[in-house]
């Protein structure tokens, strides 16, 4: 197995703007939203001789394998409040938001995406009454595909990667549809900050699990990356307030492209075709709006190889928590880094130190997970104790 550790030269003691209150309400109001799982696994801390180790298990976030649907939930909705110049009529469940917005059919939702985030969105459009065209590389699982068609998408792969799909998807935006991304580029930066904004109530629910059960806040965050979406909401909640943990991005090692920028000093473009079974990272290009708070809110990049994430798939099964591919990236990073000559250094307390990782899928294909874990995803059974 392979890695690439690195300590961040363009670290900044930087303190951004906590994210406004109003996210959190809005995706209480979302159907059957509950906060995911925080879990405490003592096995896996032993294993990395870590005083404690936190599991965010975003591995069924309102029906769905993935945390995504937080960000496209969020933007979807801001972006329609902007096409309709402001607020639509007063709803309190999401059937009431559908019938408020009904005038605007027909109309659509179009997105890029390498899994997850292509699914969020063809949920969302499915939930307001709306159609939506998703655009993938070319090589996606047909499982994953399969799931957006499911949700009543028109999926359309592009020969090209990841970045050729983002291009093509930007062609679609009109009167009568919206492109919600989760990357940026310039002249297109409102709706993928959106995103990011929706990411953060992740991180508000975990420090609520830990406040409610009288733990340690977390001394290290380990976040996957893929153009960066999810770490710059890392950033923006843990360098907003007082509590500074140690944050640690994890890619894969043929599309580190945050990694790449960060060691460049700029946005660097790593050239596809970007063939990791981590695919929901397999990005060339980090987002244009992240990566102010990923330059300088990220404390150590680390790139790992895809034996790295079939370990820690299978570390994690061991220890009853269902991950994908993806999802098993910050693990992944994490015992990459505390292996690395440098990197073991990062924690001054190890054995008294709490770490988080956040699984940010679970197994959203799930002959791919049989494969490399040997066992279904269900017969993994959950032991682990959840904090509330």
């Amino acid at each position: 197995m392979s890695s690439l550790v690195v300590a961040n030269q363009l670290r900044l003691d930087r303190k951004w703007e906590a994210p406004p209150a109003a996210i959190a309400a809005f995706h209480r109001r979302m159907p059957a939203y509950s906060p995911t799982l925080l879990l405490d696994a003592p096995d896996l801390a032993r294993q990395l001789d870590v005083g404690r180790i936190l599991i965010k298990a975003e591995t069924r976030r309102m029906g769905l394998p993935s945390f995504k649907i937080l960000g496209a939930s969020w933007a979807t909705y801001q972006a329609i409040c902007a096409h309709i110049g402001g607020e639509p009529e007063p709803w309190g469940n999401i059937n009431e938001l559908a019938a408020n917005l009904a005038h605007l059919k027909p109309f659509k939702l179009a997105t890029a995406t390498d899994g997850n985030h292509g699914r969020a969105v063809s949920f969302m459009a499915r939930l307001l009454g709306f159609e939506a065209h998703i655009f993938v590389p070319e090589g996606m699982a047909a499982a994953r595909i399969d799931a957006m068609m499911a949700e009543g998408a028109t999926v359309t792969i592009i020969h090209g990667d990841y970045d050729d799909a983002v291009a093509r998807a930007g062609e679609e935006a009109s009167d009568r549809c919206l492109v919600v991304s989760d990357t940026s580029w310039p002249g297109y930066e409102t709706i993928p900050a959106q995103v990011i904004e929706g990411y953060t109530t992740i991180f508000a629910e975990v420090d609520e699990a830990i406040d409610a059960s009288e733990l340690d806040h977390p001394d290290m965050v380990v976040v996957p990356m893929g153009v960066g979406a999810f770490m710059a909401a890392a950033v923006t909640h843990y360098r907003s307030g007082r509590r500074r943990p140690v944050l640690v991005g994890v890619e894969p090692m043929d599309a580190n492209c945050v990694q790449a920028s960060a060691m460049a000093g700029e946005i660097t473009h790593v050239p596809g075709p970007h063939r990791s079974i981590m695919v929901g990272l397999n990005c060339g290009r980090p987002s244009l709006i992240a990566w102010p708070r990923l330059s300088a809110g990220i404390d150590w990049f680390v790139s790992v190889d895809d034996d790295h994430a079939r370990q820690a798939m299978r570390d994690l099964a061991s220890a009853a928590v269902v991950a994908g591919e993806t999802g098993a990236a910050s693990l992944a990073g994490l015992q990459a880094l505390l292996a690395h000559a440098d990197g073991a250094h990062a924690l001054p307390d190890r054995a008294g130190s709490t770490v988080l990782i956040v699984v940010t899928e679970g197994a959203t294909d799930p002959v791919a997970y049989e494969a490399i874990v040997g066992r279904s995803h269900d017969r993994i059974g959950r032991v682990l104790t959840a904090i509330r």
